[in-house]
């Protein structure tokens, strides 16, 4: 039996439709992060699921169970919020035992279990502070605590580092990843990061408008996305797209004389005479391949960030953008030759966006 079943949920505001017939199951000790831009509807599934907002159609169904009109504090879930939510005026010790405290739990059974959340947190230094006296990781610390205590059979974050600084959300990106790994919980993670998205998700579902694009593994939403919009959603840089036409003899950038040459096997899969939109990734380029397909990229920008040097110019008068070795030399205004493998291609048809599948 599934864990989580989200079976046709929709929602509607007045004659605006939120949601529009999602559909999720979700397996015990999975973790799901529902990825998108501002305005998909994932916090808004979030809420649903929590009991914070009543659908307009569908079911969610916890371990069998129906949630459906079922108070949220009879869920057996736990949330997250991105504001931490924290009693000023009450310690951390009573801050993560707060909710066992108001369901009548014996003392000693509250103190164990905040002690235990305390260690798997590594705060126990911190318990008897109160909120003033932490720093912003400390805190959500402190709020991931009080959801842990109550040992629920569901998870729920709504974009918990937001509101940290890149080297916080980093921590607490290996903190999650760790607790989860330990615990083997099942959560439902709500964020617009790809790099959270990535790093914690078994599988991601992403967002558009109301319905999900692509719910896969981050290595099957990376390496194989089902859509244009997952493709350039997913990645930094993203994903370069030219506009090219199959042709007899390659793939012929629109605009401009370049043909991309490609093995006759290939070439008969894609259809002939369509705009077609070319996806590549910029770390998928090389320029010491003895082989692969040939680009010359006329490089105008040239950057160092130490690990990488990432050229950006143009092939056949299309934008592109190369990830390469920080040993490679390349100057503002040089042609640069780079190739790369038939593997790294991904195809989309223009006009629907969805990938053409040429495996």
């Amino acid at each position: 039996m599934s864990a989580l079943v989200v079976d046709n949920i929709r929602k509607s505001f007045a004659d605006v439709e939120t949601l529009k017939g999602i559909n999720i199951s979700l397996q015990s000790g999975e973790f799901l992060v529902l990825l998108g831009a501002s305005g998909c509807g994932k916090s808004t599934l979030l809420n649903i699921i929590a009991g914070l907002a009543e659908p307009t159609g569908g079911d969610i169904r916890l371990e069998g169970r129906s949630l459906i009109g079922v108070h949220p504090k009879d869920r057996d879930i736990a949330m997250v919020f991105q504001s931490y939510a924290l009693y000023p005026n009450l310690t951390v010790r009573r801050n993560i035992g707060f909710g066992l405290e108001m369901r009548k739990v014996p003392v000693a059974e509250r103190e164990k279990a905040v002690a235990e959340a305390a260690r798997l947190l590594q705060i126990e230094p911190l318990l008897d502070r109160r909120p003033s006296q932490l720093s912003g990781g400390q805190r959500q610390r402190v709020a991931i605590g009080r959801a842990l205590v109550r040992n629920p059979k569901l998870f729920l974050f709504d974009e918990p580092l937001s509101n940290l600084d890149a080297k916080l959300r980093m921590e607490m990106r290996t903190e999650l990843k760790r607790l989860h790994q330990m615990m083997k919980t099942t959560v439902v993670y709500v964020t617009h990061d790809q790099i959270e998205a990535m790093t914690l998700a078994t599988r991601i579902a992403v967002m558009r408008n109301g319905q999900i694009e692509q719910l896969a593994s981050p290595e099957e939403i990376y390496n194989r996305p089902a859509t244009l919009y997952v493709a350039t959603f997913v990645g930094a840089p993203p994903m370069n797209l030219l506009n090219v036409v199959a042709t007899p003899h390659g793939l012929l950038i629109a605009g401009g004389d370049t043909v991309i040459p490609l093995p006759p096997a290939l070439l008969s899969k894609i259809p002939q005479d369509r705009n077609i939109k070319l996806g590549v990734r910029p770390e998928c380029f090389r320029t010491d391949a003895a082989d692969g397909l040939p680009l010359t990229l006329r490089c105008e920008v040239v950057e160092l960030t130490g690990p990488e040097l990432i050229l950006s110019g143009s092939v056949g008068g299309q934008r592109l953008v190369a990830t390469l070795s920080p040993r490679t030399r390349a100057t503002a205004g040089s042609d640069v030759a780079l190739t790369l493998d038939t593997e790294a291609l991904h195809l989309f048809d223009a006009e629907t966006g969805m990938r053409i599948e040429t495996a």
